[in-house]
């Protein structure tokens, strides 16, 4: 794909299904929809776009393949284990109810492992959790609370049995009780408003394709989303090279504090040096 081809499909999937591309890294994004437009059979750039024009169905697909729409219940257990015995009980060490985000929340796999995981902490506290995704296709889903394949919840039967969920009709759905806990709701990460006083924020394998200057802007948005101590949550092929310069420290891998005043003096708190063993 030429850079002339690549400014006009970023033009039309800005048209079209409202994806800004603007902020992903051009070169590896350019690879990407060349592999993608190459396997929907159009002979050129202009003609898949004329086809997208026309055809709803083909939109949906293009726009899971940018917005990543893969996701699965407690995805990567060792730092889902690390979240439930390491960083929620020290957040909620100093607030019996916490405030998290579970942001690009794809299929809502995400916050309703969080949720679990606080239920079997805090069985009588009702925790705020907002999910939100770019796609409001998937977050139809995740309101649902389903349907989900067997692999995708694969990991919940060897924590917590069949408590939270229910099959039918040859699919897994999460049980009402549990679907109340979550507030779903449609938000672009690089242009909506960011609200703030989060205990903990997790936003896991979202920015991966983001240019380096996007993702800068983001986890600086993120940090000041966060409450002094809050813990930011990112994915197992991720990390923040310049965590010290935009306010974080590093706690383990995959989990970065908002630091507090005495932190940004080179004191590091004692829940931090516990972390850090982890």
């Amino acid at each position: 794909m030429e850079e002339k081809e690549y400014a006009y499909a970023k033009k039309k999937i800005r048209e079209l299904i409202k994806v800004d591309l603007d902020n992903y890294g051009a070169a590896q994004m350019m690879r990407r929809l060349d592999g993608f437009v190459a396997r929907s059979k159009a002979p050129n750039v202009a003609s898949y776009f004329k086809l997208l024009e026309k055809d709803p169905e083909e939109q949906v697909r293009l726009r899971d393949f940018l917005t990543i729409n893969v996701s699965e219940f407690f995805r990567d257990m060792v730092h889902f284990k690390v979240l439930q015995e390491k960083i929620l009980p020290s957040l909620l060490e100093g607030n019996s109810r916490l405030n998290i985000w579970s942001a690009g929340c794809s299929h809502g796999a995400e916050p309703y492992s969080i949720a679990m995981i606080l239920d079997r902490l805090t069985p009588q506290v009702r925790h705020r959790i907002l999910a939100t995704d770019i796609d409001i296709s998937i977050l139809k889903q995740a309101e649902a609370g389903g349907p989900y394949r067997s692999a995708e919840v694969r990991n919940v039967a060897k924590l917590f049995g069949t408590k939270y969920l229910v099959f039918r009709d040859g699919a897994y759905w999460v049980s009402d009780e549990l679907r109340e806990r979550i507030t779903f709701r449609q938000h672009d990460l690089t242009r909506d408003p960011f609200e703030s006083g989060f205990d903990l924020i997790v936003c896991r394998n979202v920015v991966i394709y983001f240019s380096d200057e996007a993702k800068k802007t983001l986890r600086r948005r993120f940090y000041n989303a966060l409450k002094p101590g809050g813990i930011l949550f990112i994915g197992a092929t991720e990390t923040i090279l310049d965590a010290l310069e935009l306010g974080f420290q590093r706690v383990c891998t995959c989990f970065y504090r908002k630091t507090l005043p005495a932190a940004r003096k080179g004191q590091t708190s004692a829940v931090t040096a516990e972390l850090r063993g982890v």
